[in-house]
């Protein structure tokens, strides 16, 4: 099943957000918007009522109010929702202005507290009292329009009392912000379908870079693992990228080489026995042969089974080696009486090559035993090879800052040149080719036929423990060096 595009989901996650802003910003600005009308609207009802009020205190008694109607009533002209009602001492209305449009009723009854309007008691604010907007009430008409008004009574100069009602019917505004609301919705909704196109539009070219390293990673092949990935103007959040999967395909590429490397040296070691015991066998099937030609024959190829034996266990090995879940079985031993064990196995070998061996030093050391003992014994069967007769090797273990150093060196050997030192630890690699008859240092003795491995393991060996090998080589002496964590 596909993966959900990265590019659909930021942009969704953008016009989202937008979406939620949009919201929260749209209600905030109704609300202020609501509040800001309904605030002036307030302030105009009070200050309608206070002139109002001034107005009628100017009037002598309650008959003049009539012919002042027109006086009184000129406050709220011009605003269409605003109305006027003036009622006498006896309560009954002796002026109105917008009365039915407004509050939806010819007349308002009177009693001694209140002035009824649309069925709902208003408090009238006293004469002596400032009029505010904690004074103004809200309540509905007979059409159900909302109306904000506030009363108040009016003290005349004979000192007969007289009630003003001014109200507003809020039908207008609320009109005004449900088209403000409106306006919000549609355009809210305008915003967000465009932010969403054009955050699409802007991410899938922001991912530009992308498409294009994964068109160059297309380009790598079995047969192109030189090629690498190249992305003009990269951006500075993919530069890890870029490097980390160039880095990848030169460790492949390195790797495969070598591994191409070592089946070529692997099938060449091979080809040499075989090519031995088959020229071997056609030369005893040209004619008749005595049982003793026979028997050197059988054990001529029987010596070149053993030496393919010995290459393909050490191949497997390394095989085994570089796996992941390869078992180690670390225990803490003495490390130059293990020496001494090895050296023992080959003093045999060691006798017949006239070439003296000694042991020095002290140290514990924690390692795999029999790990220890093959990388051991393949550095010494290396030494035993090349070491002249009548000279000595020397195997020492000492307890250095960090570790345990190994060291196992042979005298009078030829010097190997600087540029050997390093890469006689590959496979199946030799200094000199012509020495590739000479005794093996792939298994645990000295035997006829190199594998050309068995530094190559001794390097291995190393790295399964955390710990290096390299070689040192002089006029006096050649010493391989291990270096135990």
């Amino acid at each position: 099943m596909r993966g959900r595009s990265i590019t659909t989901t930021l942009a969704l996650a953008f016009g989202a957000t937008t979406l939620a802003v949009f919201v929260l910003v749209g209600n905030f600005l109704y609300h202020a918007l609501e509040r800001e009308i309904s605030s002036q609207d307030d302030m105009s009802i009070v200050l309608a009522a206070r002139h109002a009020r001034r107005l009628a205190q100017e009037i002598d008694a309650a008959e003049g109010i009539r012919e002042h109607g027109d006086r009184i009533t000129s406050i709220v002209l011009g605003n269409p929702g605003m109305s006027m009602e003036v009622f006498d001492p006896n309560g009954q209305l002796a002026i109105e202005h917008n009365l039915t449009s407004t509050l939806g009723m010819a007349a308002v009854a009177a009693s001694d507290a209140s002035i009824l309007a649309a069925g709902r008691s208003i408090q009238r604010v006293p004469f002596a009292e400032r009029i505010t907007e904690g004074d103004i009430v809200r309540w509905t008409n007979k059409t159900g329009a909302p109306i904000r008004g506030v009363a108040t009574d009016v003290k005349l100069r004979d000192g007969e009392m007289v009630s003003i009602l001014i109200a507003r019917n809020l039908s207008d505004r609320y009109e005004l912000l449900d088209h403000y609301r409106d306006q919000l919705k549609i355009y809210g909704i305008i915003g967000v379908l465009l932010t969403t196109v054009l955050s699409y539009l802007l991410i899938r070219a922001a991912m530009r870079p992308v498409r294009d390293i994964a068109a160059s990673a297309a380009e790598v092949t079995v047969n192109r693992l030189n090629t690498r990935i190249t992305v003009k103007s990269v951006p500075r959040e993919l530069e890890t990228l870029v490097a980390t999967l160039n880095a990848m395909l030169e460790r492949m590429d390195h790797g495969f080489r070598q591994m191409s490397r070592f089946i070529a040296d692997l099938a060449h070691d091979m080809r040499t026995p075989l090519g031995n015991m088959r020229g071997a066998t056609e030369v005893a099937l040209a004619r008749p042969r005595s049982a003793d030609e026979y028997e050197a024959l059988l054990a001529s190829n029987l010596e070149e089974c053993e030496r393919l034996s010995r290459m393909i266990e050490n191949v497997l090995f390394l095989a085994r080696a570089e796996h992941p879940q390869f078992v180690k079985h670390m225990r803490v031993f003495d490390a130059v009486q293990e020496l001494t064990r090895i050296g023992e196995y080959f003093e045999g070998v060691a006798e017949d090559a006239d070439v003296r061996m000694r042991v020095t030093g002290s140290a514990m050391l924690t390692s795999d035993l029999e790990l220890f003992r093959r990388a051991v014994s393949n550095l010494l069967a290396n030494a035993l090879r090349y070491t002249p007769r009548g000279k000595e090797i020397v195997l020492d273990a000492h307890e250095v800052e960090g570790g345990v150093r190994i060291t196992v060196s042979n005298e009078g050997a030829e010097p190997i040149a600087p540029e050997h030192l390093e890469r006689i630890f590959d496979r199946f690699y030799r200094v000199d080719p012509s020495r590739s008859s000479l005794p093996s240092s792939g298994s645990s003795q000295a035997s006829p036929g190199s594998t050309g491995l068995g530094l190559a393991i001794v390097r291995t060996i190393m790295e399964l423990h955390g710990g290096t090998v390299h070689a040192e080589s002089d006029a006096r002496s050649t010493r391989f060096v291990l270096m135990f964590p």
